[in-house]
C-alpha cells in the first residue's frame, strides 16, 4: 500500500464506525413487534402474534439467502411479499415505510458511535482523502438516518448500501459502484472493515487494498483471506494512511 496514491478511504459501518450496545435478539424482537403493530394500527386485519412469528421466520430465511447469493432484496420488499403471501389487503407503500421506520427507530437506539470515529474521519479528511461508506444493509434510509444521527454524514462523499445497489459485499459490483462515484482505479482506494469474508475478501477481489479493523472482529483460528494490513482502532488507521 502506497499512501501517496490513495484518493479514497471506504468504510464498513456496523462494528467498524459504530458498535452495538446490547445483544441483538431482544432488540430485534421489539423492533419487529413495532413493525407489526404499526401495520395493525393502519387498519390491516392481521393477527399480530401470528404475523410477527411469520415475519421473524421470513426474515431469518431472507438473511441466509441474501448472504448466500450476495444479492440484496430490501426489507421493504420482504414485508410487502409477506403481506401478499398471507392474504392481507395491500396497503399503500407509505404504510409499509411507516412500519419500517417504527422498526428502525428501535434498532437505531442500540447503535453507538465509536469514540474515535469522528476525530479519525476528520483527520483523514484533513489529509486530503475522500471518504465513503459501503454497507451491507436491507434499508438504505436506515443507514442514512444513522449517519445523520451520529453527525458523520457531512464527512462522506458517498453512502452506498446494498439496499441501494442490489448487491452485497463481497460481490464486486458494490465495490465497482463505489469506485465509479469518484471515477478512480482500485489502486487509489482502501477499504476498512471488521469482516474478513465481506469487507476484506470483497475489496481484495476487486483490487482494493483491504485493512482489517479487529477491535469488534470475530478472530478465526485461521485468518483468511489475509488482510493487507490490520489495525485495532481507527486512530491507528490515521497513522498508516
Amino acid at each position: 500500500m502506497n499512501p501517496a496514491m490513495l484518493h479514497v478511504a471506504l468504510f464498513d459501518l456496523g462494528d467498524t464506525l459504530m458498535r452495538a450496545q446490547n445483544d441483538w435478539p431482544p432488540i430485534l424482537e421489539r423492533a419487529d413487534r413495532a413493525l407489526t403493530e404499526t401495520l395493525a394500527t393502519a387498519g390491516l386485519p392481521l393477527n399480530a402474534d401470528r404475523f410477527h412469528q411469520e415475519l421473524t421466520q421470513t426474515l431469518q430465511r431472507y438473511y441466509q439467502e441474501r448472504d448466500r447469493l450476495q444479492i440484496e432484496t430490501t426489507i421493504f420488499s420482504v414485508v410487502r411479499e409477506l403481506l401478499l403471501q398471507t392474504g392481507q389487503p395491500m396497503p399503500p407503500d407509505a404504510v409499509i415505510y411507516q412500519a419500517l421506520r417504527a422498526r428502525y427507530t428501535i434498532t437505531q437506539q442500540n447503535w453507538q458511535l465509536e469514540d474515535d470515529t469522528l476525530p479519525s474521519l476528520q483527520a483523514l479528511r484533513q489529509k486530503g482523502l475522500r471518504l465513503g461508506i459501503v454497507s451491507n444493509a436491507g434499508d438504505h434510509q436506515d443507514v442514512l438516518d444513522l449517519a445523520e444521527q451520529f453527525g458523520i454524514a457531512p464527512l462522506f462523499d458517498l453512502i452506498l448500501t446494498s439496499a441501494a445497489c442490489g448487491f452485497r459485499k463481497p460481490h464486486p459490483r458494490i465495490f465497482e459502484r463505489a469506485l465509479a462515484h469518484w471515477n478512480i482505479s482500485p489502486g487509489q482506494a482502501v477499504m476498512v472493515g471488521d469482516r474478513l469474508d465481506t469487507d476484506i475478501a470483497g475489496a481484495q477481489n476487486s483490487g482494493i487494498t483491504a485493512i482489517w479493523l479487529t477491535r469488534r472482529a470475530k478472530i478465526p483460528a485461521v485468518i483468511a483471506p489475509a488482510p493487507d494490513a490490520r489495525v485495532a482502532t481507527l486512530a491507528e488507521l490515521v497513522n498508516i494512511l
